[in-house]
């Protein structure tokens, strides 16, 4: 498959040419037209797919609430529509061999993916159970634990061997060390999370295996000029991640964002959606920041504004759920019309570091000769016109 584009986005520079894939790659971008037949693009930006690494669930399916192969196969099929072209299954923090049930199940959706499915099912990123409950957040405080060298071997044994990207704990907590050692000699990167960490604790487990914080801001303990906390880790380590889940501006403030992006640059935020799959749910549930309850009823999810307004829609139905969460390319374009990044920018923070963070960029979050197909066509303001999954074409619903 040959695209032509005037505006194909490669690491050293936007470039006028042909894109050509072969066998799932990128075989070559050329300025020489090859033989055959090209799709044409004109002045459409070609860049590469984003990749989300902390998603629970979004639209059709939710990962945390179903814990089931099917339900990340769908969540493949519904995050492609938002641009997303490789993502890790998160867990949340349930009782230990719920996690492992579902890291089975994960195991298995990871195996049989086809890049026909949608977007790439490449692995897990286990969120708790090694959380504190003082910042647990929406975690369920009665399973946070202290994290254990055996559970976690357990967890990434239930996952498969390799399947494991990323894990979030709280580097405070008892135990907490010998864990992160483990899992950076299993190659596994762990962040920050849900955690009542100071700087200190950071800075003494940093070269263990550290590498950012998840959801930066949230769940986490703040800044204090005496107490810099986990915030002020996050800010001050120059090696540290800073990862940002959708910026809708109600959990983290525009302004907020602006402070990290000021102090730690593109190179070093990383831009995710944590959505859960809200039409999912299995029990009513009270989101306090959208100011919406959602009480399951059936193939159906029904929706009550605390304004009394309520809605009811289909779980599995795109159309109907679509837009009950922020997707990952609407956050982008938020971001874009708040802050005003180029292409490049949001490029960084949504392909490379991802791709960097778990190491794959090896293979995915650039358009490069020898990685896989996986790229957007966007028109200037990051609407998305085509998909491609190591060189199949998704259309946009």
């Amino acid at each position: 498959m040959i695209l032509h584009s005037n505006k194909i986005h490669t690491p050293e520079g936007t470039v006028s040419g042909y894109l050509t894939m072969k066998d799932g790659r990128i075989l070559s971008i050329s300025e020489v037209k090859p033989e055959g037949e090209v799709k044409e693009y004109g002045d459409l930006h070609v860049i590469p797919g984003f990749i989300d690494l902390h998603v629970h669930g979004f639209s059709t399916g939710s990962f945390w609430y179903e814990k089931t192969e099917d339900s990340l196969n769908r969540m493949a099929e519904s995050m492609i529509q938002a641009g997303v072209t490789t993502f890790l299954g998160t867990t949340g923090t349930d009782a230990v061999e719920v996690i492992i049930e579902s890291l089975v199940e994960a195991q298995s959706a990871i195996k049989n993916w086809t890049p026909s499915r949608g977007s790439r099912i490449l692995g897990v990123h286990l969120e708790g159970p090694f959380i504190n409950k003082e910042f647990k957040g929406m975690q369920r405080e009665e399973y946070c634990m202290d994290p254990d060298v055996m559970v976690t071997k357990e967890l990434l044994h239930a996952a498969g061997e390799g399947n494991v990207y990323l894990m979030t704990l709280a580097p405070e907590l008892p135990g907490a060390e010998e864990v992160i050692k483990h899992l950076h000699e299993q190659g596994i990167q762990v962040s920050v999370g849900h955690s009542a960490a100071d700087l200190k604790d950071i800075a003494r487990l940093k070269g263990f295996g550290l590498g950012g914080v998840t959801h930066m801001y949230s769940g986490m303990r703040g800044f204090h000029h005496r107490r810099p906390g986990v915030v002020g880790a996050a800010l001050y380590f120059d090696d540290l991640y800073c990862e940002f889940a959708k910026q809708t501006g109600m959990t983290v403030s525009h302004e907020a964002f602006s402070i990290a992006y000021k102090v730690k640059g593109k190179e070093k935020i990383m831009l995710c959606t944590d959505c859960t799959g809200l039409a999912h749910v299995e029990r009513p549930f009270h989101h306090y920041i959208r100011k919406e309850t959602y009480i399951p009823d059936g193939d159906h999810v029904i929706v009550k504004s605390d304004g009394g307004t309520e809605k009811r829609i289909n779980r599995k139905n795109f159309e109907e759920v679509d837009g009950l969460e922020l997707s990952y390319v609407e956050s982008v374009r938020n971001i874009q019309r708040e802050h005003g990044f180029t292409f490049e920018e949001i490029i960084t923070m949504a392909s490379v570091n991802p791709a960097k963070y778990i190491g794959i960029y090896d293979k995915v979050g650039s358009l490069e000769e020898g990685k896989y197909g996986d790229l957007l066509i966007v028109e200037d303001d990051f609407k998305i016109q085509d998909i491609y999954v190591q060189g199949v074409q998704h259309r946009i619903k």
